[in-house]
């Protein structure tokens, strides 16, 4: 049978069991997975008597939409063009002019937590969410796992008849379930999905992306050099499923959840983009919020009367900054700015294919402008290396200044300032992570449905939440929620859809709604919204405690869009109503205990890998053990350790990678080169490299590097050996080590996947001789 005749005979079988299961009564949607559709026909003793009547799976209800939900990722209020900001997105405008802005839809102010509510309907605490899996802790609610009570959209649509995609960050997967041993269960591929093409982390290098095609290890199909960008990429792959589904099934809807790791940093872009906007930010930031806050007002994006909030004391006059400053901090605006517009364009490529399917009109477009808003991880000077940052080592501007030709490309992880986050977010207060105002939780939304949606320039102003999406969605597939999902009792949505906001402008949206992150907080009811900030982004270290002593203020946001105009003195009996009212949600919402410390819950102990002995001192790998993530890696961090690695070669012949850990930021790895033994040990871009003085004979080796650290705390110095057939061969010493984490890279053996620790050579650099094991000891 020819490739041709087989698609056709596959399209005939399709519309023919289609067909089928559309005939007898509507099934019962209120517990999944539902049975078969019900024989109809006739079981004679033989088939000359009897009828057939093909059975099948429960087709989706007539007329239920495709649904595209796109969910960018660190955007501010104010940095589209679509919504008054100076970097221009004419897809997202494009868009907009299809169908509806809204202008008051709400996040949690921080990435993991605001997509398992997207995905879920329920409050980020209520499914395990409460904040990141890397700083996870041993509360259900902030233990990252998600219950099997909170089924996911995916999962419900998938068992009434859609065909289900997940394309790009997944950051609801705990980091100890992301490897070969699983579970599986909350990958996307065990939360509905039936496709994942994706990364498993908070970030990903977009040169260098650690990739997983539903749960195998996957790698770019070219290299930087090449063209190679994991936008494009996961773009290109989009599209193609999609027109080969609708190929083979034209009348069976879709659901794509299509989440790039744009716009949170790494920002990775080309030069041709970056130098787009050469000079188009030198005016600073107070003037970058002047000038969207008019381009706001004018286009109806923020009421009129609405107040421009005021520069507060941790962002810097600009005209008081020096010239080396400015320089810098221009340049990694300019940066983002190019990656921006460099995803409008590929989000514009997935659009118009969209455009292109034969139910186009009947085509669910929720686009959603980012999961919090914008980001001031970058700290006060901005960074190439946000790893460094993140683990809390200062950015030097000189050292920017002399590797700006870097920026952008796969040598840089880089990350703007926090006055450009404070100006993204125009017209509010803060940035991401403050849960407790709107410049961390306000974003942008366009939704877009040509069967229903007569397109409208002034924003629908509805109060809205990411819990809303699944009733709405669900809505307008005219599927019900279900009670049970494979046997579980399901939490009740306490999302409320805004379906009827597509054709009534007056829509109200919800009544209200409670934020928490780090323990900055907030409670919005009936208009009014009293807000308790507690932490500082850019000061993970500092957890203030003192909770009793957070200063509420209240703001009435009937009146006072920008929360300008703080009312707590004016009246404390609302005030004091509303604290009242955000402690019987903490209850309800599963929010205590209130934990304010950043980067010291990283270093809460992890449950171990699933199966794995916890107690082991002795860790064995074989070739091909990789993409490990960093939490279920040997700990090699603030201790001693050895590497032994038993290896066969062919001499000067063999060459490759023996164990490569974390990547461009940060890391280490043992590799060959010609035959001789490196040790590189990557500490923030400062290479302390051990090297073998010849290659290894022909046959059997056994290559060891004792790594003895020397105490004291985290991140000290330590002193290497690097050993063949037991002789030491090379020493080296360090004055300091990478305390926190390598990055989002991960730990392999026979390969250095992804992200290069070292630029001596070009990924994956497998290695050509054979691997017998590897035996990683600490102490």
């Amino acid at each position: 049978m020819s490739h041709l005749s087989y698609l056709l005979f596959v399209v005939a079988w399709f519309a023919i069991a289609a067909e089928s299961r559309t005939h007898g009564t509507e099934p019962d949607r209120s517990k999944l997975p539902m049975e078969l559709t019900p024989f109809e026909g006739k079981i004679g003793e033989t088939y000359k008597g009897s009828e057939s009547d093909w059975q099948g799976s429960v087709a989706a209800p007539e007329g239920a939409p495709n649904v595209v939900v796109i969910l960018l990722d660190d955007v501010g209020f104010g940095q589209t063009s679509t919504f008054g900001g100076l970097i221009p997105t004419p897809n997202l405008e494009k868009l907009a002019s299809r169908g509806l802005k809204y202008n008051r839809f709400h996040t949690t102010a921080i990435c993991g937590p605001s997509r398992a509510a997207l995905l879920t309907g329920r409050n980020h605490h209520q499914c395990g969410n409460g904040f990141l899996m890397e700083w996870a802790t041993g509360f259900p609610n902030y233990s990252t796992m998600l219950p099997k009570s909170t089924a996911t959209i995916a999962e419900v649509l998938k068992d009434n008849g859609y065909n289900t995609w997940w394309y790009g960050k997944n950051h609801n997967t705990p980091d100890w379930e992301t490897t070969v041993a699983g579970p599986f269960d909350r990958w996307p591929s065990g939360m509905g999905f039936e496709y994942f093409f994706g990364f498993n982390a908070g970030e990903t290098h977009q040169y260098y992306p650690v990739i997983f095609e539903n749960t195998t290890p996957v790698e770019p199909n070219k290299s930087p050099e090449e063209g190679y960008h994991f936008m494009t990429d996961m773009t290109d792959r989009a599209i193609s499923r999609m027109k080969f589904a609708k190929s083979v099934a034209p009348k069976k809807p879709f659901f794509m959840y299509f989440a790039p790791g744009a716009m949170h940093a790494p920002h990775h872009v080309t030069a041709e983009w970056r130098d787009k906007f050469d000079g188009q930010f030198d005016m600073g930031w107070e003037k970058y919020r002047e000038i969207v806050f008019q381009n706001q007002l004018e286009m109806g994006i923020v009421p009129k009367g609405t107040e421009l909030t005021p520069r507060p004391d941790w962002v810097p006059a600009w005209d008081g900054l020096s010239d080396e400053q400015k320089e810098v901090y221009t340049a990694l605006f300019e940066n983002f700015a190019g990656f921006f517009a460099f995803t409008d364009h590929e989000i514009g490529r997935l659009l118009d294919a969209v455009n292109g399917l034969p139910d186009a009109d009947n085509t669910l477009v929720i686009y959603i402008v980012g999961d919090n808003g914008a980001s001031s991880e970058g700290g006060p000077d901005g960074t190439l290396n946000e790893i460094m940052n993140l683990n809390g080592l200062p950015t030097v501007l000189s050292d920017v200044v002399e590797n700006l030709d870097k920026l952008g490309g796969p040598e840089s992880e880089p990350h703007y300032p926090v006055g450009w986050a404070w100006a993204g977010n125009t017209p509010f207060q803060w940035v991401k992570q403050v849960a407790s105002h709107l410049g961390g939780t306000r974003n942008p939304m366009v939704v877009s449905w040509p069967a229903r949606i007569q397109p409208d320039d002034k924003p629908r102003d509805a109060f809205l939440h990411l819990v809303d999406v699944v009733p709405t969605i669900l809505e307008a597939a005219k599927v019900p929620m279900p009670g049970t999902v494979n046997g579980i009792e399901q939490k009740p949505l306490v999302g409320k859809s805004f379906l009827a906001s597509f054709t009534d402008p007056g829509y109200a949206g919800r009544d209200s709604q409670y934020f928490e992150v780090l323990s900055n907080r907030s409670m919005y009811q009936d208009g009014w919204k009293a807000n308790a900030q507690h932490t500082r982004p850019w000061r993970q270290d500092l957890a203030p405690g003192n909770w009793d002593k957070d200063r509420w203020e209240l703001y009435n946001l009937a009146e006072d869009f920008s929360e300008a105009k703080d009312l707590a003195e004016e009246h404390p009996e609302k005030l004091a109503a509303l604290k009242s009212v955000w402690k019987e949600a903490a209850e309800r919402n599963e929010i205590y205990p209130l934990d304010d410390r950043g980067s010291a819950r990283i270093a809460v102990p992890k449950p171990p890998v699933p199966g794995s002995d916890p107690n082991s001192t002795t860790y064995t790998y074989y070739a091909g053990a990789t993409r490990i993530a960093e939490p279920a890696a040997p700990p090699m961090k603030n201790r001693s350790w050895t590497l032994t690695a038993d290896v066969t070669t062919q001499g000067t012949e063999t060459e490759g990678v023996v164990v490569g850990f974390g990547g461009v930021a940060a890391g280490l790895v043992l590799y060959l080169d010609k035959g001789t033994p490196v040790f590189d040990y990557n500490y923030f871009d400062d290479h302390t490299v051990v090297r073998g003085d010849e290659p290894l004979p022909p046959g059997d080796s056994t290559i060891a590097v004792a790594f003895d650290y020397a105490g004291g705390g985290a991140g000290k110095g330590a002193k290497i050996s690097l050993k063949v057939n037991g002789e030491a061969v090379a020493n080296g010493k360090m004055q300091a080590t990478v305390g926190g984490r390598f990055g989002v890279d991960t730990f392999g053996v026979g390969e250095d996947s992804g992200q290069p620790v070292t630029n001596a050579y070009q990924p994956p650099f497998r290695f050509t001789g054979e691997i017998r094991q590897v035996v990683v000891e600490v102490e």
